[in-house]
């Protein structure tokens, strides 16, 4: 069996599922370790996993594994994804790899840029795990420019135009990465065509009921299903959560997961939901993440971090930010949306795919919803017997992939 790193780059969100690759790969048989920013320490070594901190979100105008505290999170994002930033994000990976023996590297996107040097240094193969499709495509654009359409000649291009771009941009931190390794220089640009002619192997962690794989990627990229997170060992939910969900019909599910908010914002945004709350009639379970929302009545009330694969089995209605992970986690509990996605990244990709599902009551602006327009969708969530149908469909076809055994079996042809 093989000694497998897993490098995790990124919020909860990106970090949870890849626990559930570990988890499995570890039930095989294989060593693993995963390594991730220290506040996830709890998160992963719960669920039975060695971990291996770095420091590689820690930042001078914040630190980004605790996005919540962050004055400026704006700014703190865009210093990490610089090319100073990611340069030291990179030599925070290789610190804290530099002694762990490693098989083989599974990669999360934002590790890539140290992880191909590194698996080259050692001479050991590495399997890209991704969550968002970011291939070009006639599809699509790319997932984290929103996912939209503008015809499949445009599509491609814009892919293509990105990935060149991001090889430009990111062309330096790479040549002191190698560097640092003691590896020759080459381009960027030259790795990354080097990479595609060998078909460098890249799953994807959603289903390909929700997103088909497109024809037109080359062989190596796979869309393979869920990486569903593990619960820790021996967990139960809370007392208070408990007696809330059984004192009254089902809930409707609010949060934005890993998403910032000043606290003006936050105020805000937790004013506008318990408005809406009351305006639409029904109770209510807000989770306060790093937006740090905050409602509370007698028919509402504001959690911390719970398994979403437990807690959205007690709701009527997921309304949610459209990250990769929430999204996954409300279709497999076969219950309505609402899409509530920020401008950038991945969230307007999810928010349409929700809508070409069938299940979303609605896609609101993140910074622009009222409550009024956000108890309309709540209602119609509640109401349209077609949404939940739909939504009990998507969740019937989740039931049938095995996302973590086909990267198990990944894993076992790349170090046989």
């Amino acid at each position: 069996m093989a000694k497998v790193v897993i490098a995790a780059v990124g919020s909860r969100g990106d970090t949870a599922p890849l626990i559930g690759i570990g988890t499995r790969l570890q039930a095989e048989g294989h060593d693993v370790t995963l390594t991730a920013l220290p506040v996830f320490e709890e998160l992963i070594t719960s669920c039975g996993l060695r971990f291996r901190p770095h420091e590689a979100m820690s930042m001078a105008a914040g630190d980004l594994s605790r996005m919540g505290e962050v004055e400026n999170p704006a700014k703190a994002v865009m210093e990490f994804m610089s090319p100073r930033g990611m340069q030291r994000a990179g030599e925070a990976l290789l610190t804290a790899m530099a002694d762990e023996p490693a098989d083989i590297l599974l990669l999360s996107p934002l590790a890539e840029l140290a992880g191909h040097p590194l698996a080259e240094a050692r001479g050991i193969p590495s399997l890209g795990i991704r969550l968002q499709p970011w291939s070009a495509t006639a599809d699509f654009t790319p997932s984290t420019v929103g996912g939209w359409s503008a015809g499949p000649v445009l599509n491609r291009a814009v892919g293509r135009f990105g990935a060149a771009w991001l090889d430009h941009y990111y062309r330096k931190p790479l040549a002191a990465l190698r560097s640092q390794l003691g590896l020759p220089q080459v381009s960027a640009r030259a790795l990354s065509k080097r990479r595609a002619a060998a078909e460098w192997p890249v799953l994807h962690g959603f289903s390909p009921s929700v997103v088909p794989r497109p024809q037109d990627w080359r062989p190596g990229l796979d869309v393979v299903g869920y990486w569903w997170p593990t619960r820790p060992l021996g967990w139960s939910p809370p007392a208070d959560v408990v007696q809330f969900l059984e004192s009254g019909p089902p809930p409707v599910y609010i949060g934005f997961g890993s998403m910032p908010m000043p606290t003006a914002e936050s105020v805000r945004v937790s004013g506008l939901i318990a408005e809406a709350l009351r305006t639409a009639g029904v109770r209510g379970i807000v989770q306060a993440g790093w937006a740090q929302l905050a409602v509370s009545s007698d028919d509402v009330i504001t959690i911390d971090e719970i398994p979403h694969d437990w807690l959205f089995d007690h709701v009527a209605v997921v309304a949610h930010a459209c990250g990769a992970g929430t999204t996954a986690a409300g279709l497999r509990a076969g219950v309505p949306a609402i899409a509530l996605p920020g401008f950038a990244g991945d969230q307007p990709f999810w928010a349409r795919r929700l809508r070409r599902l069938g299940v979303s009551a609605g896609t609101l602006s993140q910074r622009k919803f009222t409550a009024d327009q956000l108890a309309a969708a709540i209602t119609r969530a509640m109401t349209d017997d077609e949404l939940r149908v739909n939504a009990k469909i998507v969740a019937t076809k989740l039931a049938e992939d095995d996302g973590p055994g086909e990267v198990a079996k990944a894993v076992a042809r790349l170090t046989v």
